[in-house]
């Protein structure tokens, strides 16, 4: 049985959404940290609705936030161990969210933060359709024993993927980036990256300007020049 999840929204600026983005918040956190991107890429990506669910969980280490799963960064398979229990209850939810607009799931981009970049790629490149979109800050892709790499290969087309990280990160160093990118050509995806000079564990507005000009390409909408004043 998976625990419903939910969080703040924000309505497509068209009136009609064509697009889902959800956005995962990471470790410690909630909805609330992420969902204020979406007010600002309004502007670039009219048609879509953005929402923000808080994880599933209570943050043993931080019990105003919230958690995907469990860290206590002693055990090298807890990543591994907490995607995999905690990807039902995404699955659960982007199938509602679809349902209830009536898009399917190429009209859907998962984003996501540090441990929400985590459940974005393992969720994301384990649907039966991949969403049209992954964007991941400061993440990495998890991987088991064996890497479990036939999952991701099944889906045809493949997502559209784009990896962002700062360079001075001092929770996921930088080489998660290479790491990722390395990991995801191997099981045959191609992934964009993209690397914020001097940046720590955050997202600068440089790497808000790539991703949803990445984001906007994706879903094939043309970007007015004006629009970037948003970001």
């Amino acid at each position: 049985m998976t625990t419903p999840i939910d969080g703040p929204r924000v309505a497509a600026k068209s009136g009609l959404a064509k697009q889902l983005v959800i956005f995962l918040h990471g470790y410690g956190a909630d909805g609330n940290d992420l969902i204020e991107i979406g007010r600002q890429w309004r502007g670039f990506l009219p048609d879509a609705d953005f929402v923000s669910p808080h994880a599933p969980e209570r943050c043993s280490m931080s019990p105003g936030g919230r958690q995907w799963f469990p860290l206590t960064m002693r055990d090298p398979e807890e990543r591994w161990r907490g995607v995999v229990a905690a990807r039902p209850t995404l699955d659960a939810f982007i199938d509602q969210e679809l349902a209830k607009r009536g898009l399917d799931e190429r009209s859907l981009a998962l984003v996501g933060f540090s441990q929400g970049t985590m459940m974005a790629l393992h969720g994301g490149l384990r649907r039966r359709i991949a969403p049209r979109a992954i964007l991941g800050y400061s993440g990495v892709l998890v991987t088991g024993p064996k890497q479990d790499g036939e999952a991701h290969i099944r889906q045809t087309p493949a997502p559209a993927i784009l990896l962002v990280h700062g360079e001075q990160d001092e929770l996921i160093p930088a080489d998660a980036l290479i790491l990722s990118a390395n990991l995801l050509g191997e099981i045959g995806l191609a992934a964009q990256w993209h690397l914020s000079p001097g940046l720590g564990h955050g997202i600068d507005n440089g790497g808000l300007i790539h991703g949803v000009l990445f984001l906007a390409q994706s879903f094939g909408v043309p970007v007015e020049f004006g629009a970037r004043a948003a970001v």
